[in-house]
């Protein structure tokens, strides 16, 4: 039996041990997790510098290093994400709605584990705490296949965890990482029908594209970020300087920072070389249209494709727009669906904004940045799904349940 299904197999046996765990048993074994990680974390430190070592040798670049370098303060927030995890209702047991028909049945619809969930992720060894974090609190057991450039970080982590759990009430299996390497395990994994009830991708649009165009099994598409934001003619330029440099400079290698800055023609004529200035001194790299090189002459010029591109990095693309109507244009015909956000002071402008753009997460006045589960209160978030079906935006802890009707009789046949 290879690893991927021998490991998966396991998972999957202790799903019913997981359902009959109480709330307090699971926010029991999360704190135990958070106290495990605080307590190793000089040897996951350890553990991450192989893996950031080997990275630099094969010319990572830095924004991606960045994903996968943990230290002490890192690690002290992946592990208070546990214990906010915790705190959190458990969402299991729910009940949604309950109704009694004519004939007498009494029906009630709830919330229930969705069973065995899947995820593949790349270079976050954070990634691997807050996805078990959230299936465990959930009832869920998790199959967890990290990219080869944090197998060393996620290898030390899971140890850790599994020990932790060995010393509470919930089943270590419930907890399984593939350390195969190997493109054929992501291929296999994609295949698990009968194992694996869902997949969840986490990473970039190529791993994204092929899970969804492979799997046999049902896949919760979290999408890329090609995030815009647009400044429209009334912006406040303080407020919209403040945003722009924060949604692409604060940390442009995850899916929530900006791509490209949209600015109407008239705002960028008034502010965009002193904006341009701003990002400069950000280490920010400017890619522009004709008006944008003709105001910032040090600006490259702007593709159709780096209009299509999630860079991660300090680079940025800017174009100039005559209007709210081109505008949306633009972010319908590049946006993934991700995160957009319009800063103005026209309350018009910002409502047709908010209505029009097809996005999990619409913005007015604020930096695409909030999109991620601990701004939300989720705690952690298992991915951002773009997608319309059962799940949209950052998903935390009800989007990883199901639900189920229960229906109480006392004799009744259909006729």
């Amino acid at each position: 039996m290879s690893e991927v299904r021998e490991k998966a197999s396991k998972a999957k046996a202790v799903v019913t041990e997981l359902n009959r765990l109480s709330t307090e048993q699971k926010n029991a074994a999360l704190r135990t997790m958070a106290d495990a990680l605080i307590a190793s974390a000089d040897a996951i430190i350890t553990a991450n510098v192989e893996d950031l070592d080997r990275g630099r040798e094969q010319g990572t670049p830095e924004s991606m290093l960045d994903r996968l370098a943990l230290n002490k303060e890192r690690i002290t927030g992946i592990a208070e994400g546990l214990r906010q995890i915790a705190e959190l209702p458990d969402p299991v047991g729910e009940v949604l709605e309950t109704f009694t028909r004519p004939n007498g049945l009494h029906i009630e619809k709830s919330r229930v584990p969705i069973g065995l969930i899947g995820i593949i992720y790349e270079a976050r060894p954070n990634v691997t705490v807050d996805a078990a974090g959230l299936c465990l609190k959930t009832g869920n057991a998790v199959l967890l296949r990290g990219g080869s450039s944090a197998l060393s970080s996620n290898r030390k982590i899971v140890e850790v965890l599994h020990q932790a759990l060995a010393t509470t009430a919930m089943p270590a299996d419930a907890l399984q990482l593939v350390e195969d390497a190997d493109r054929a395990s992501v291929d296999e994994m994609l295949k698990l029908n009968g194992l694996l009830d869902v997949i969840i991708p986490r990473g970039g649009a190529s791993l994204i594209r092929t899970v969804v165009a492979n799997a046999t099994v049902p896949v919760i598409e979290t999408g890329a970020g090609i995030c815009h934001t647009y400044v429209d003619e009334s912006a406040d330029e303080a407020m919209a300087t403040d945003i722009a440099i924060n949604a692409k400079a604060q940390r442009p290698s995850v899916c929530n920072s900006m791509e490209t800055l949209l600015l109407h023609a008239n705002y960028a004529e008034k502010h965009l070389p002193t904006l341009a200035e701003r990002f400069r001194e950000a280490s920010v790299v400017l890619k522009g249209c004709e008006t944008v090189r003709r105001l910032v002459p040090t600006a490259a010029q702007a593709t159709e494709e780096d209009y299509a591109t999630e860079y991660n990095d300090y680079i940025l693309n800017i174009r100039v727009v005559e209007n709210l109507d081109e505008a949306l244009q633009h972010i319908a015909h590049y946006g993934t669906k991700h995160s957009e956000c319009i800063v103005t002071r026209d309350a018009a402008h910002a409502e047709r904004f908010m209505q029009e753009v097809d996005a999990a997460a619409v913005y007015h006045n604020a930096s695409t940045r909030f999109t991620d589960g601990f701004e939300f209160g989720y705690g952690a978030e298992i991915g951002i799904s773009t997608q319309k079906l059962h799940a949209r935006g950052p998903m935390g802890l009800p989007a990883l349940t199901s639900s189920k009707y229960r229906i109480t009789g006392n004799g009744q046949i259909r006729q």
